[in-house]
């Protein structure tokens, strides 16, 4: 795919009677994608991923992202070719290396999470083409698996990862990277200064969005969403920035990271985050793509995610 298109996220946290109608509302409104993710431990990105599917007609469903450590290259090809095979076209897999602190939760932290992941897209992309795999690897053993009935159109496999040895990896390994919010022209241009890939590549950029008519209200309406971009594995997306030094400084002197976010000022919140009227956050997913995003995910801001929902389709 090298069209630009607009996503938006499926809220990890939404009460689950209300997923059916945020997902066909999102394709109602006309987002290109929906974007579902499996953080720990709010839902499974398969299941939620399959509902997405099932209850809408043309929205493509990102899995954004599953990590790596805690599954089977096989297993995971078997449940993504599922869906593929059922709704030909529309699925997208994104995997990466998990959470540190999540993995460790579980008991499953890699030494190398390079070579893990490296072996994760390697395998996935061969089994999901449909070829059989001969592999013995240091953390994927595969002995002459092959998918029974490959979908026609296999799903693109992303990774969602942030490092420069991590970028450089996916550019090599993946049909495309999922970047994580924040994600500013700046950081764009340096994330792809890393990614060298031979062919066609999809860049998904996360942000945090909140569209409003008073440009105040929709930066009130993202500043708690913000509270933990001033956290050390958050570094990559700040450092390209002309105010990282003041940034970091804040971070410092703030007792907590809602003082943090409280203390930001409007113009780094504006850069931070896709906020304001419809018209200035039409023109800032404008830029995104023009820096070399493939797709813009917008993830709502606020109380309500379905009133949201239609607040940032104003910036469609």
């Amino acid at each position: 795919m090298t069209t630009a298109t607009v996503g938006t996220m499926l809220p990890r946290d939404l009460p689950a009677h209300q997923i059916v109608q945020f997902v066909q509302k999102a394709e109602q409104l006309g987002f290109d994608e929906l974007w579902v993710v499996e953080d720990c431990f709010f839902r499974g990105g398969f299941a939620q991923a399959a509902v997405a599917l099932a209850s809408t007609q043309r929205i493509r469903v990102g899995i954004g992202i599953l990590p790596a450590p805690v599954r089977n290259a096989a297993f995971t090809a078997l449940e993504a070719n599922t869906l593929a095979e059922l709704y030909p076209g529309r699925l997208i897999l994104g995997i990466g290396h998990g959470m540190p602190d999540w993995m460790r939760q579980v008991g499953d932290k890699p030494a190398s999470i390079l070579t893990m992941l490296d072996e994760q897209l390697t395998a996935l992309r061969t089994l999901l083409a449909g070829d059989k795999l001969e592999v013995d690897g240091r953390y994927v053993q595969i002995h002459g698996a092959q998918l029974e009935t490959p979908a026609t159109i296999a799903p693109p496999v992303l990774a969602g990862v942030r490092g420069p040895k991590s970028l450089a990896l996916s550019g090599r390994s993946a049909d495309g990277t999922i970047l994580a919010e924040p994600v500013t022209p700046e950081y764009l241009v340096a994330a792809l200064a890393n990614i060298d890939a031979a062919g066609p590549h999809e860049i998904v950029a996360y942000n945090v969005a909140a569209v409003d008519d008073d440009a105040s209200v929709a930066r009130d309406r993202a500043r708690p969403s913000l509270e933990w971009i001033g956290e050390p594995d958050w570094a990559p997306h700040i450092s390209p920035l002309p105010f990282a030094d003041e940034f970091a400084a804040l971070r410092a002197r703030s007792s907590t990271s809602a003082e943090f976010t409280a203390a930001l000022p409007d113009e780094w919140l504006d850069a931070l985050a896709l906020v304001g009227t419809p018209d200035r956050v039409r023109a800032r997913i404008a830029e995104l793509h023009a820096s070399g995003a493939t797709s813009v995910v917008l993830m709502p801001a606020g109380e309500d995610p379905l009133a949201q929902l239609d607040s940032l389709a104003r910036a469609l």
